[in-house]
């Protein structure tokens, strides 16, 4: 019996930590995208790379998490009883000294609650791609491509459910022994799902977003594939150009300039990792660790802030 769209949605947003545990809940989503790929590597491309960038978005997430609860950052035999001080400012210019000078704007209550704002957007837009493409998943994974084709809107034609359809397409080729040209269907299947997520999803995260938010994030945006293949990273600082990122000439937030990076530095290093998916891999070795919910470099990055917010 097919189920509506919102059982899905509600099934799996069930088995998340609430919104509030920030991290926690980035750590389960994370979880879950892993765990679809390492059910289904040769279809489910989409999720492994979504795993990824949701292991790189937790780092903004936890940052987030700090201001909201400065209090809970870390663990009281990481700091000294004295000399502790919580600075979100400071933070903030601390981690971009090395790109550029901020300007003394950011001592003020005011930027430092932009900051803020941004940083919630970013984990709105980690729910809401959640929200918007997992449910798919599930559906696909345990009703098959009709479950979708019954849920789709108007709205997810284009990508969402025409994707899907290029990847069981796909799927059913790959059995019958067609297999390069069911991996091309697979793969230019799940772009299609990369392309709702980018256009359909997050663009208007993005447009929420400060001005001076739209730098920071395009200097934060960078897919590492650490853990699973070493030296493989797409960054869309590097690949736009410093300058052209920190004058916003160039921006992560610009849909075009966006896609740009992501067909020409992002597809082709998950390309290349995916490639290396196998029994023992460092990939799949990396990608079961993200199902354990392994938060190591959640608690690096507390561990970091910790030293930022010393008094010397």
């Amino acid at each position: 019996m097919s189920r509506p769209k919102e059982e899905w949605i509600d099934r799996l947003a069930s088995g998340l930590p609430p919104e509030e545990r920030i991290v926690e809940r980035n750590t389960a989503i994370t979880a879950r995208y892993a765990a679809w790929y390492l059910q289904k590597p040769e279809i489910f491309k989409w999720a492994g790379m979504a795993a990824f960038a949701s292991r790189q978005v937790g780092i903004a997430l936890a940052f987030s998490e700090m201001m909201h609860a400065p209090d809970q950052i870390v663990l009281q035999e990481e700091l000294p009883d004295e000399g502790f001080s919580f600075d979100p400012g400071r933070l903030f210019r601390s981690a971009l000294n090395n790109l550029f000078s901020v300007p003394s704007f950011m001592h003020s209550v005011a930027a430092r609650q932009l900051f803020l704002a941004d940083l919630d957007e970013i984990r709105r837009g980690n729910n809401a791609i959640f929200a918007d493409i997992a449910w798919a998943h599930e559906a696909y994974q345990e009703s098959g491509i009709g479950e979708i084709e019954n849920n789709c809107t108007g709205a997810e034609d284009d990508y969402l459910l025409a994707g899907f359809r290029m990847i069981d397409e796909g799927a059913r080729m790959l059995k019958a022994g067609n297999k390069e040209e069911a991996r091309r269907m697979i793969w230019d299947g799940n772009v299609l799902l990369l392309r709702h997520e980018q256009l359909n999803t997050l663009q208007p995260i993005f447009d929420a977003i400060s001005q001076q938010g739209r730098i920071v994030v395009s200097f934060g945006s960078e897919l590492d594939f650490s853990g699973a293949v070493d030296n493989v990273k797409a960054s869309f600082s590097s690949f736009s150009g410093y300058f052209e990122t920190l004058t916003g000439m160039r921006s992560v937030t610009d849909r075009e300039h966006r896609w740009l990076w992501i067909e020409n530095d992002v597809l082709p290093a998950w390309e290349r990792v995916d490639s290396t998916y196998a029994e023992g891999s460092g990939l799949k070795k990396q990608v079961e660790a993200f199902v354990a919910g392994e938060s190591t470099m959640m608690h690096q990055v507390k561990q970091y802030a910790a030293n930022l917010f010393r008094i010397p």
